[in-house]
């Protein structure tokens, strides 16, 4: 190796975050944007962990589940977003090594505790519209704490060991990382070692997660769609519908962006797309989520009527 490269790597302790633009003129209409965005998440989300807290008619799995989702969604975006806005009204686009490693941590972590409760959320819809005389045995409290506890300790079991593996890395040929956060693709790309072993690693881990957490919500599904089917009457069917059809919608957003961000050779996915990819589910989805599950929501309504009647 080149002796330059060798005091490169030693002397490596912070990179440079691009961010979505370099033209002064859109930084602080993009900080405004994702501030308003942001505000959005921590509003829709506080809210509705609030409701669920406050109101007894919401002690119930599905928004337990939702609570803990709620709660992801927080870590996810904050995360991410306060560094963001900070680039974007200072124009200071440095962040050190352990921070980089910190919020990479934290976001695959959050991003996989996603994952696994929309899970059990999909579990729990099964239970409720496939067996609704015994549902209330089947997602007991006990059931419902053990899934979600688990959810938050495995989430981020394969987020240390990815972390890991990219703290071995060397970075001596670039600093400058092109995206708006410390994304995984774009700290293998200025690798200047060899990252098949944490490409490898990253694949089979999210295959390993993505892919049966999928499976069993897509088998889930159809065994909802199978009942629903079944019903005579169309607004049994409407009904009975109704009570997934919010947790369908998030999940099909969710997956699609996961899906075409990692399970896909990182050759075929140019920079400019990850970086619309990750906006779509580290500030797009947080913030989206709470207004799903509110405005087609006849309980969640009812809770707020009540809060703000108080």
């Amino acid at each position: 190796m080149d002796p330059v490269d060798v005091e490169n790597m030693t002397e490596m302790t912070e990179f440079i975050i691009l961010g979505l633009s370099d033209n002064p003129r859109l930084q602080v209409p993009l900080f405004l944007v994702f501030l308003f965005i942001y505000f959005i998440i921590l509003l829709g989300n506080v809210l509705m962990i609030t409701l669920i807290c406050v109101d007894p008619s919401l002690h119930t799995p599905m928004y337990f589940f939702l609570g803990n989702l709620s709660l992801t969604d927080i870590c996810c975006s904050s995360t991410i977003i306060p560094k963001l806005l900070a680039i974007f009204l200072s124009g200071e686009k440095t962040i050190s090594f352990a921070e980089c490693i910190v919020q990479l941590y934290f976001f695959m972590g959050s991003t996989c505790v996603e994952i696994f409760l929309l899970t059990a959320m999909a579990y729990d819809r099964y239970a409720a519209v496939c067996h609704p005389l015994h549902y209330s045995l089947i997602m007991r409290h006990r059931v419902c704490g053990l899934l979600a506890a688990a959810s938050w300790t495995i989430g981020f079991v394969p987020s240390g060991t990815i972390t890991a593996s990219v703290t071995h890395l060397s970075f001596c040929a670039s600093k400058v990382i092109d995206h708006f956060f410390c994304e995984l693709m774009p700290l293998l790309k200025i690798s200047c070692t060899d990252t098949s072993g944490p490409e490898i690693t990253l694949f089979f881990e999210a295959a390993l997660i993505s892919l049966p957490a999928f499976l069993v919500t897509l088998i889930s599904y159809i065994f909802i769609i199978s009942a629903i089917l079944r019903i005579r009457s169309a607004k049994g069917k409407l009904k009975a519908f109704s009570t997934c059809s919010s947790h369908l919608t998030v999940v099909s957003v969710y997956y699609l962006s996961l899906f075409s961000m990692y399970l896909r050779p990182t050759s075929t996915l140019s920079l400019g797309q990850g970086k619309i990819l990750s906006v779509l589910y580290t500030t797009v989805t947080p913030m989206l989520n709470p207004l799903i599950y509110s405005l087609r929501n006849k309980e969640v309504k009812n809770a707020l009527r009540k809060v703000l009647g108080r």
